[in-house]
Parts: C-alpha cells; structure tokens; sequence
C-alpha cells in the first residue's frame, strides 16, 4: 500500500517536469496505474492525482493533454465524490473559457466522466450529485448564447447525459425543457440539431406533464408559422422525438398531421422532405394512431415521389426510342449525364417520399390488395428514376412489398393457403410483364448500383413467385452476362448477379433456359477462374444447378448438353484440385463435381476415374469428408449407372471407419451413402468389405439417438435383403440392441416401422440367421419371463413388441397360426400374467388390424372375457384389441360391437373406445354401409351425464362425420339447437374432431358452416363455451382458412372470455379452512390458449393493440393464466416488437410485481414451487423483452433491468434464463422444425 502511494507520489513529481517526454511517461504511467484493481488511493494522494491531472489539461502538449483526458475515465471510480465533483466543476469552467483547445479537452472530459459515472441503481448517490453539479452549469452555458462553439459542446454533453442518466435528472427535466426549447429558433442550424437530439433523450424519460408541454409549445410554433426555416426545424424536432419515444407521441397525432399535411403543398422542397420524414416516423412508431391517416400520407407520397419539375421524362424516353433505332443501345445512359442541376434538391423529396412508403408497406400487410391495386403501378412507373440514390430506396419499398406478399403463402402449409390470400399473388402475377420493361435495360446500365437494385428486386420477385419469369429470360439474360463479362462490375455486383442467376435457375424449369445456355456458359466458367473466393464460390453453386438445367435426368428433353461438358468440367476440375483455397470453395467444388458427374458422367470418357481419385483424396481429408460423402452418395444413385469399382475396394473401409466418429452429421450421411452403395453396387461389393462395415452397426443402435438408430436399422434391412449370408454372422449382436430398442419406451413412429422392417428381413436372410421362434422369445423375454427380478416393460413397449411380433407373423405365414393360437391362449389364460395377457391382447390387435382374423371362432368369446378382467390394464388392451379387430373383420365384428354397446351399460366407456378404433382404422368405403346404425347409437349417449364417455362419443361422431360430409354434417348442425347443453357440448367437441393438419374432403363444407358451430361462443352454458373454444383452437392451430375471415365476428367473443366473472368464484369450507373456487378459470385459460395460437396462424388478421389489452388483465390473473401470457409476451417480442415498446409501461408493472413476490414463511412446499416457477417464466418474458431493439429506451425497462442486476436472487435467475436460452435453438427455427 505504502509503495504504491510512494510510487504515484513519484509519478506526480515527474508530472512537473519541464521535459514534455517526462511528462507524457508519467501521465501513461499513473493511467497503467489507475486501471489496475488493486489500487487505493489515501485522501492526500486523491487530492494531489486530481489537481495534477487537472492542471496537466491545460498543458502545452496536446499528447499529454489527452492522456490527462484518458486519466479521468478510471479516476472516477476510485475517488470520492467530492474528488469527481471537483473534477466536474473545473472542466466545466474550464468549458467557458476563451481558449478553444482548453475548451475541447474539458468537453471532452466532461464526457469521458459521464460515461463512467455508475448507474443511478446501483444505490450510489453520487451520479446524481455530479449531474445534477453539471446540468445546472450546462443550462447555464447554453442559455447564454454567447458562444455558438460552446453550446454546441454544451448540448452535446447534455444529450450524452440524458441519454445515459436522464432518469437521474428528473428534477432538472423542466429547467432542460426551459432551456433547449429557444434553442430551436436558434440562427445557427447547428444548434437546431443538436438541440432536437437533446429533446429526443428528454422525451424518453420525462414525465407526462413536461411530454405535453413540449407537444404544446411545438404545435403552438406550428401553426404560427413564423418562418419556414423555423417550422423546419420544428417539423424536425417532432419527427425526432417520434423517432425516440414514438409510443408517447401518438395521442397527439391527431392535432399533428393536418399541421403536417398543410405544410406539404408549401413550395419549399426541403419543408417537404421533412414532412415525409415525419410521417415515416409516425408511421413506424405509431402504426395504430396513423390507420385513419394512412390513405392520405399515400396519396401525398405517390404525387411527390414523381415530383421532379425540372426534368422530362417523356422526352428521354422518345429520344432512347428513335436512339433505339438508329443507333441500337450504346449510348441510352447519356441523356440522363448531360443534365445536371446542382441547386435542385427535389430529388430529397422523392426519396423521403419512397422511405415514407417503405414504412407503409413493411407496417400494414393487412392493406396488401390496396398496396397492388394503386402503389405497386406507381413504383414500377418510378423504376426510371433518374437518381441514383432516390431509385434504390424505390427499390426498397418494393422489395418490401414482395417480402409481404410472401408470408401469405407460408404462414402454414400449403394446403391450407385459403383462395383469398392468393389474391395478391395473383395480381403481382399480371404486373410482372411491366416489372420486366421497366428494369430489362438498366441491366445494362453503367451504375453499378442501379444494377445491383435490380438484381435485388428481381431475385425476391422469382422467391415470391417462383416461375413467374419463364416468359422473360430472353429480356433477362443480356443483362446477366453484360454484368458477369463487364470488366468494370465490382465483386459484389458480380456476387448479386450469381446469386440471382442461382434462384431463377432454382426457380423455372430447365427447357426456358436451353436457348440460352450457349450465352450464359461461359461469363459463368470465367467466374469459376476469378481469383476473388466469393465470386468463385456462387459460380460454384450456379454452376452445380446449369449442370441439372442442361441435362434434366428426370424428364424427356432433346437439349444437346454434349457441347458444354468439357468447359464446365475442366473449369470445376481446376478448382476441385487445388488445394490452397478457401474452405468454402472447397466444398462447392465437390458438390459441383459430384452433379457434373450424376448428370453427365457417361460423356466425360477418361477423364472419370482420375477425378474419382481425386474424391478419394477428399474423403481422407477431416475438413472435406462430410462434403465428399453427399457428392459420392449423389454419383452413386445417377441413374447414369457410373463405374465406381475403382474407389469402392479403398472408399469403403473409410466410410466404415466415419460410422466410429463424434460427428452426427458424418455418420448420417455415411450410412445413406452406404445404403445407397449396396443397393446400386452390390455386384462390386466383396464379403469382407461388408463384414467390416456390419462391425460398426450395432453401437450405433441406441435409445439415446433414435434417428441415427433408425437409418442405421434401414441400412441393415438393404444389407439383410442383398447379403443374407453376411448378416448370420453379425445377426446376434445387432439383434440384442435392436431388441433393446425394441423395450425402450422411447420407442416410436418411424424407428418402430424400421425395426419391423428390419425384423422380417433377418427371418427371409436364410439358414444362419435367426429363425422364428428364436426371434419371437427372444422379443417377448421380458413379458414372459418376467419374474420378480426384471421390471415390467412400460406400456408403449408393450405396443412395440406386439407390433413387431404381428409383423414376424406376417412375414411367416407357416409357422404364424401356432403363433396366434399361442397369443389367444395367453389372452384368455386365467393363469395368465395381466402384462402376458395385455400383450396377447395387443398383438391381436395389431395382426387383425391388417387382416380379418374373423376364422378364430373364440376371438369372439376372449375379447369380451378380457373386458370383464379385473386389471384396468387388461380392459383397456381388450377394447383396443376389440376395435382394431372389429376393422380388419367389419361384417363380422361390428355388428357385435354395436349389440354390446346397446346392452352393456356397464362396458360402455370401454366398448365406445372399440367403436373409435374401429372407425379410425377402417377405410371409408367399406363403413358407408354401417354409419346410420353408428350414428343412431351415438345419438343415444350424447347426452350422457359422463363428461369421458360424452368425450368419447364426440370423436367417434368426428370421424364418422370424415366418411360421409355431406350428408352428416347438416346433421350435427341441426343438434346445435335441438340438443340439451350435453348434447351441444358432444356436437362440438365432434367438430373438433374432424379438424386434422392434413387436407380432408370434409374441409370445404366445414368451411361453410363452422361460423354456426363457433356461435357456441356465446353459449350460456360454461362447459358448452369451453368446448366451443377448444375447437376454435383446434382450427386456428390445424387450418387457420377455416376461421381467417371470422374472426372479426369470433373475437369479440373469444376477448370477452378473458375477463374474470366474480359471479363464478365460490367459497368452499373445507374443515375449518375456507377454500376459493375459480369456476371460470377453465374457460379463460381456453382462451388464452387461442389467443397463443392465434398468433403463429392470424397475426395479419388481430388488431395487435387491442389483443394487448387482454393480454395486460392476464398478466395480473391466476398463476395458470400468468404463465401462459409470459409466454404470449415472448412470443409477441419477436413476432411485433414496435407495438410491445408502446406498452412497455404497462407490461413492466406486472412481470415486476411477478419478480418481487414472496411467499409466506409457513406454506407448503409446493407454494414456493408455483412460485418459481412463475417466477422463472416471468424473467423469460422480460429476457425476451430485452432482446427488442431501442428496449432500453425506456425508462421503464431501464430502471427494472439495473433492479435485476442490483438484487442477487433475481440476477442469478436471469442468468441461469439466459444460459438456457443460449442452450436452445432459437423461437424462430423451433417454429420452423
């Protein structure tokens, strides 16, 4: 400590020195100092770094000088307030003083001590004191105006502090208020600035009062209008603050934009340039206050972005016309470079104009027809913009607009695109013809950036519309290759070019481009040879997509591709051999090659083999091998047949060994690389070489991979298939972890079909490979021979097993009926375990599923035995086994099925389960002669009082409904208002029923009359309303076509479900406790439930703002609600981030008071469970709040994010959120999967 004082006292002594080198060393040498931890300053010491460093500012040296400035930075934390505060009040006298250098490196101090100042959160009371020390010193120095240079240092340091601190200067608002707004009248333009970003700090954390003062007096200066280089600048100034704090500004848009408006026909072009940048502002920030205004600020922007008064456009065109015919196109770019204007400024409004749209477009996807009916004819019509920067914003805005016409498609799948959204598609369609004329020619153009605009616009409109350009190519394709070959053409405009020439090939069929080939080819294959690797690299991937345009193998063309191969593959070739290129070069080469090869392998003769080689490099090769598989697994399935033996006897080994490696992605691609091998070249293949491939099977059969498990199990089915003499060897191995799988609960879907699979090949492989009987106990050990010591299998295992053993019978026809005899024996057996008999019962389900089984007199007879067993378990395989049963032997079974369900009151839950499966696995057309005795019984127990058997009844009434439509639905229509509340409850939830993600015949009548079955909104009835909800959750989530153009009418009603009904919450005494019983609380959790859904399937159909204000009461419901809208809020912070900054006051109050709560010392354990996990989903919508742009503007958030960071529980729970978060893919691809 002492050494360390010794030292800076030394430091401070060398300070005084006359020589400047000795006071610049020891100046860099106290900054080392004050930048280590460790040090600690005694208050002498304080005192003396402080004066000094203060006295240094005014050195001759301007190195020193600004080393003393560096100093401050780190001073400030380790000195005591009053220290800093005196550093505060010499810089700022120092800021008034004549000398212009003093007064530059005190301003800048002043700003390096603001930035270190803490955080007003931090409970520190000295930020508050030195701003408050500096403000009124500021307001002071800029009030005075007697020195432009000073206030406009005065200003800025000022902004600096709102910026960072402005919460801290609450009391100082109305005195900074005071003090800026002459500023705007200022007579250097200068101040005028930096007085209105001042302003748009202020405006963020000010109070409302001073908010609308400062609106008040703008206003007040608008309509003066004193002069219009001031309402300029006031016009300005609003469209700033709109820029910061847009969510305050939009009660006052009203009184602002016929001001605004008017201000646009005065002839003043830079008035108007600013004007249109205010609505552009107005219109981001404030998308729900401009609605009314919206079609007026269009048609304001459509007359200006023509308004170009000292220009014709008429004539240049006439004149590019007779130039046309004259003299072809050489000299089109010279009449627009003769004219030139230095004192016109229109082209600034043009360009605030298109701006202005852009935000129009990008805000309202809803007004998408208007935008394609009046805006989208304008922009076309302005793509012959003669200014540069003004055309690419042009660009922009219909870039934009094409952006929204996509998601139209893509909002779900494809089959559930409803007619409506197609229009705009449709009409984007018809104006492609003008898009095409309007840019063909600037393609040729020598502004590069015109050009790139083009290929901007035009690679989005063939991803919007794919194939919408087809007719065009002949007008496209110049342009392409003048870009390409034009020595001029910088890299990117090179790069753009490739990338659109890539996703019009991607996006059309072959037969438009082959008349063009022979012009495109080789400015392409020059482009392979550019030394610049990312020019290299499109060409690459261009190239690897002409290769399938000049000879498409799936269909009947008679291009001849015979004249192009050898440019095309000499070309890849050089690239694929060198070895010194970039890594992303590398792997394009490969994947060219491996197409070059796939599609015309049978014309490149002698020059196969050789690169063959060279792939086998590749594969040794840990950086390319993952590339060279694909492209190999590629060759090895053209149906060119190409000769592979000579890299199959070294190749093979090497795939084998990729199976042993950690990367996932290798050993997928490996094993379809071997699949494929062994398929197309099983004549090549020795033994041995499979042998050492089967070795490295079995260890990747695991639970813990389930996809690398089933291709793995598919390869060995080929393998089982084509070397049956080669799996006996292996097959014990590989059959113990199949069948291991086989036990996992995990098991399930595609990996199960795999095993079955795999299971019936092994029985066909032949003498050495596992037999029947062998296979079949060796499957069912573990329910047979489950003694005391082995764990019952769970019950998804138990399905698997019988599924695989329904399957070796299958595959065994002679040795399957002793089998079955066997299972039934099991199943009927008194003896009999309840997991023996439940998967007896499981396999007969599963083997009468695929046939009739109806030759087993007493099937009958144990089935219904089985359903009166004493194990829920056993009843429950019974029924299962009833039904599936019942499908593969309709005549047979299904007429029992009905007679027991008619009188076995008691069965009856279990016997409508058969009735269920029966109808979910029959087809169609062999029920139809069964529905109307089906339907007359469910109509008998749609109004019982069980809510599970009415459940049950409800799905067997959807999927009867799904075989015959037309004439069933009316039906259930007609239930709605005959039936008791049961009964329309049961109808309901049928409809529910009949809704699936996939396209159904029932979908088109459903359409037309699920309005009536949703009216259920506004049931009296609770229960009735929730099921009504249910179902229109149903739909948004699996075709939202069905109820898109109900909602305005479904809405009202689905909000009013959120709202809390007092009437429905009871008192229950429960000893001497009395208990709170929410009745509604269902209800309401139903409909926040849809309002979830509704915002992956309808966003572009709510008013976001009004479904905010249910979203708000949620947050300040139960803790099941709350939990569900801490999810809605995250969500909504990614899909409509503008409209949650509006609220974000309103949001912070509740997720805070979520944060802060405790629970009570005595409560039970699972209390302060709920309350984590509230708390956690709390702090995962506030973390997804915070990842919102411009978020931490608002002082709201400010303040309860340094809240966070200032209490430790609360900080450590956002960390752990946040390292989740990071753990897990992002919202946007778990969407996409």
């Amino acid at each position: 400590m002492a050494s360390g004082s010794y030292h800076i006292s030394s430091l401070l002594e060398k300070m005084t020195s006359t020589d400047k080198d000795f006071r610049f060393m020891a100046t860099n040498d106290l900054m080392m100092e004050l930048q280590k931890d460790s040090i600690k300053l005694d208050e002498d010491s304080e005192k003396k770094v402080v004066k000094m460093l203060l006295k240094l500012l005014e050195d001759k040296n301007g190195e020193v000088q600004n080393l003393a400035v560096k100093c401050l930075g780190p001073l400030v934390g380790k000195v005591k307030e009053y220290q800093v505060e005196t550093m505060v009040d010499t810089l700022c006298t120092n800021m008034l003083s004549d000398k212009e250098q003093l007064r530059d490196i005190s301003s800048i101090g002043l700003k390096t001590v603001i930035s270190e100042l803490p955080p007003a959160a931090t409970g520190s009371t000295m930020t508050a004191n030195v701003c408050k020390k500096i403000t009124a010193q500021l307001t002071g120095a800029i009030g005075k105006q007697e020195d432009v240079s000073v206030q406009l240092e005065a200003l800025d340091i000022l902004s600096d502090m709102l910026s960072r601190l402005g919460g801290t200067l609450y009391s100082f608002h109305s005195s900074i208020l005071s003090c800026l707004l002459p500023q705007l009248t200022s007579p250097r333009l200068a101040v005028r600035k930096r007085a209105i970003i001042a302003l748009g700090h202020l405006v963020l954390t000010c109070s409302g009062n001073i908010f609308s003062e400062l609106t008040e007096h703008l206003l007040a200066e608008l309509k003066r209008n004193e002069s219009p280089s001031t309402t300029r600048t006031y016009i300005q100034c609003v469209a700033g603050i709109s820029r910061q704090a847009g969510h305050r500004i939009g009660e006052h848009l009203e009184k602002i934009i016929p001001l605004i408006v008017q201000y646009c026909n005065v002839d003043d072009d830079e008035l108007r340039e600013y004007c249109f940048q205010a609505f552009e502002s107005f219109v981001r920030r404030c998308p729900k206050e401009m609605d009314p205004h919206i079609s007026s600020v269009m048609g304001l922007c459509l007359k200006y972005i023509t308004f170009d008064p000292n220009y014709n456009y008429d004539n240049e065109e006439e004149e590019e016309e007779m130039m046309e015919t004259e003299n072809g196109e050489d000299e089109e770019q010279e009449s627009s470079d003769e004219y030139s204007d230095d004192d016109d400024i229109s082209w600034k409004v043009r360009r605030a104009a298109a701006k202005c749209l852009e935000a129009v477009v990008s805000s309202r996807p809803d007004l998408l027809q208007d935008f394609y009916t009046t805006l989208s004819p304008a922009l076309i019509s302005r793509f012959k913009e003669r200014e540069e920067n003004v055309k690419a914003d042009i660009f922009n805005a219909y870039i934009s607009l094409l952006k929204q016409t996509l998601p139209t498609q893509s909002w779900l799948h494809s089959s559930d695109a409803s007619g409506k959204d197609d229009i705009p598609l449709t009409m984007l369609q018809k104006q492609v013809p003008s898009i095409i004329k309007a840019l063909h020619k600037q393609l040729k153009e020598k502004s590069i950036k015109s050009r790139q605009g083009c290929f901007s616009l035009l690679t989005e409109l063939a991803s919007v519309l794919p194939g919408c350009l087809a007719d065009h190519i002949p007008a496209l394709i110049p342009g392409i290759v003048f870009s390409l070959a034009d020595k001029s053409s910088s890299s990117s405009m090179r790069i753009d070019t490739l990338s659109f020439l890539h996703v019009l090939l991607c996006n059309h069929q072959p037969e438009v481009f082959h008349p063009h080939v022979k012009a495109l080819l080789p400015s392409v294959v020059a482009c392979i040879g550019d030394p610049f690797y990312k020019i290299t690299s499109e060409a690459l991937l261009v190239t690897q997509q002409l290769v399938k345009v000049i000879r498409p193998l799936d269909k009947q063309h008679s291009f001849d591709a015979k004249p192009y191969v050898k440019d095309l593959f000499s070309a890849t070739l050089k690239r694929l051999k060198a070895a010194d290129i970039d890594q992303e070069v590398k792997e394009r080469a490969i994947s060219c090659m491996g197409q070059i090869i796939y599609n015309l392998g049978d014309h490149l003769s002698t020059d196969l083999q050789p690169t063959l080689k060279i792939f086998l490099e590749r594969l040794k090769n840990e950086i390319t091998r993952l590339t060279t598989v694909k492209a190999l697994t590629l060759i090895a399935n053209s149906p060119l047949q190409i000769d592979l033996r000579p890299i199959l006897g070294e190749g093979l080994p090497i795939l084998a060994s990729f199976l042993r490696k950690n990367q996932r992605a290798l050993k997928l691609s490996t094993l379809n690389a071997l699949d494929i091998l062994v398929k197309n070249y099983s004549d090549s293949l020795k033994p041995a070489m499979i042998e050492a491939v089967l070795t490295e099977l079995p260890v990747l059969i695991t639970e813990s991979d389930m996809h690398v498990s089933q291709v793995t199990i598919a390869f060995l089915t080929t393998l089982a298939r084509i070397y049956p003499s080669c799996i006996s060897t292996i097959s014990g191995s590989v059959l113990a972890e199949i069948l291991q799988l086989v036990h996992s609960p995990l098991l399930q879907g595609g990996a199960l079909s795999a095993i079955t699979e795999c299971l019936q090949a092994l029985l066909q492989a032949g003498p050495g490979a596992a037999g029947f009987p062998e296979l079949l106990a060796r499957l069912t050990a573990p329910v047979q021979g489950a003694g005391p010591a082995g764990p019952p299998l769970p019950r998804q295992a138990l399905h698997a097993v019988a599924r695989c053993a329904a399957a070796l019978c299958s595959a065994c026809p002679r040795e399957g009926p002793a089998a079955l005899a066997r299972f039934l024996q099991d199943a009927k057996g008194p003896s009999s375990s309840p997991a023996v008999q439940v998967l007896a019962l499981l396999f007969l389900a599963e083997l009468g599923r695929g046939r009739s089984l109806s030759a087993q007199r007493e099937l009958r007879d144990v089935l219904l035995q089985a359903l009166a067993s004493p194990s829920e378990e056993v009843k429950s395989a019974a029924a299962f086994a009833l039904g599936s049963v019942s499908a593969g032997s309709l005549p047979e079974f299904l007429p029992l099925l009905l007679a027991e369900i008619g009188s076995q009151p008691k069965r009856q839950y279990l016997l409508l389960h058969s009735l269920k499966e029966a109808i979910g696995c029959s087809p169609a057309a062999s029920l139809t002669p069964y529905v109307e005795d089906i339907w007359a019984l469910l109509l008998e127990h749609c109004e019982c009082t069980e809510e599970g058997t009415r459940g049950v009844v409800a799905e067997c009434l959807g999927r009867l409904a799904q075989v015959s439509p037309a004439e069933l639905l009316p039906r259930l229509r007609k239930h709605l208002s005959a039936g008791s509340p049961h009964a329309r409850s049961t109808v309901v939830t049928a409809i529910k029923f009949t809704i699936t993600d996939q396209p159904q015949p029932i979908d088109a009548l459903l359409k037309d009359c699920i309005g009536d079955f949703l009216q259920t909104l506004q049931d009296p009835e609770l229960n009735v309303r929730r099921v009504a909800l249910a179902l229109f959750n149903s739909a948004a989530h699996n075709k939202p076509s069905l109820i898109r153009d109900l909602l305005s009418s479904v809405l009202p009603s689905l909000y009013n479900e959120t709202k809390v009904r007092r009437e429905l919450i009871r008192e229950v005494e429960m000893g001497p406790f009395k208990h709170t019983v929410d009745d509604g609380l269902d209800v309401r959790k139903a409909a926040f439930e849809c309002m979830y859904t509704l915002l992956e399937s309808c966003l572009d159909r709510l008013d976001i703002y009004d479904y905010l204000n249910h979203v708000e009461d949620g947050l300040k419901d139960h803790y099941d609600i709350r939990m569900l809208t801490f999810i809605v809020l995250a969500r909504l912070s990614v899909l409509c981030p503008s409209a949650l900054l509006q609220r974000l006051e309103r949001l912070i109050e509740p997720l805070r008071a979520t944060c802060c709560t405790k629970v009570k010392a005595g409560s039970v354990k699972q209390e302060f469970e709920k309350q984590d996990e509230l708390k956690r989903s709390a702090m995962r919508a506030v973390a997804a709040l915070l990842t919102i742009p411009e978020v931490e503007k608002s002082p709201a958030m400010a303040e309860f994010s340094s809240h966070i960071r200032s209490s430790p529980e609360m900080a450590a729970l956002f960390e752990s959120i946040q390292k989740d978060s990071a753990s897990l893919p992002t919202l946007e691809s778990m969407d996409m999967s």
